[in-house]
């Protein structure tokens, strides 16, 4: 089984990369492959080594808390891999804890495929499981953070109801109002009118991760 893979990752996709360990090249489906784009040394990624009739998948985190996350999320009913690895693309680790904490559905529904139910099952069979997550990797200190909401209802000027939209879901998920008008500036220029709100959503996060 493997834990982790250390390597040099030389070609990225908008769902994987791919790492030379030792010759060999290893596809990894990861939350924000654009977290690795300007790696330019070898990098190590904790595994989650996915087994089934089918096929056999590897998913990488940039961190063992990462790691840990989306092997809790697995043993929530309903919720695979792909379902896991969205959830922690699209929110940060440290906020979604402390939406489980506090049970925040409002927030855990926003997440890519939960829905009500889904999110209910999240709190019920993971908030115990993560008591003492954070106190115990450092990541956060429960209690301690909650989703910043300021400036959700601003919006650069000229921006669509898309954007407000994917702006203020991010927003909620844990990105910064700042760090979002750093990605608006560099896809401003090739936002249409046909853009989903979850295309935007992705497109930011590959500018916050790229820069």
């Amino acid at each position: 089984m493997i834990d982790f893979l250390r390597g040099l990752v030389v070609h990225m996709d908008t769902e994987y990369i791919v790492m030379d360990v030792r010759d060999t090249g290893y596809r990894v489906f990861t939350p924000n492959p654009y977290a690795f784009a300007k790696k330019e040394e070898a990098v190590t990624v904790y595994i989650h080594h996915h087994v089934r009739e089918d096929a056999i998948l590897l998913f990488g985190f940039e961190t063992r808390e990462e790691q840990t996350l989306f092997r809790k999320l697995l043993e929530v009913s309903g919720i695979g891999p792909r379902v896991a690895l969205g959830i922690l693309s699209a929110g940060k680790p440290e906020a979604i804890i402390s939406a489980v904490h506090n049970e925040n559905i409002a927030f855990l529904t926003k997440l890519p495929g939960i829905g009500k139910k889904t999110a209910q099952r999240i709190i019920l069979d993971l908030k115990d499981k993560l008591a003492n997550f954070g106190m115990n990797t450092g990541l956060f200190a429960i209690g301690g953070l909650s989703p910043d909401m300021e400036g959700a209802a601003g919006s650069k000027q000229g921006a669509g109801t898309a954007w407000q939209e994917a702006r203020e879901a991010l927003i909620a998920l844990g990105y910064t109002a700042a760090e979002l008008d750093r990605a608006w500036s560099g896809l401003e220029q090739s936002v249409t009118a046909e853009d989903s709100v979850e295309v935007l959503m992705k497109r930011a996060l590959q500018q916050l991760f790229k820069g």
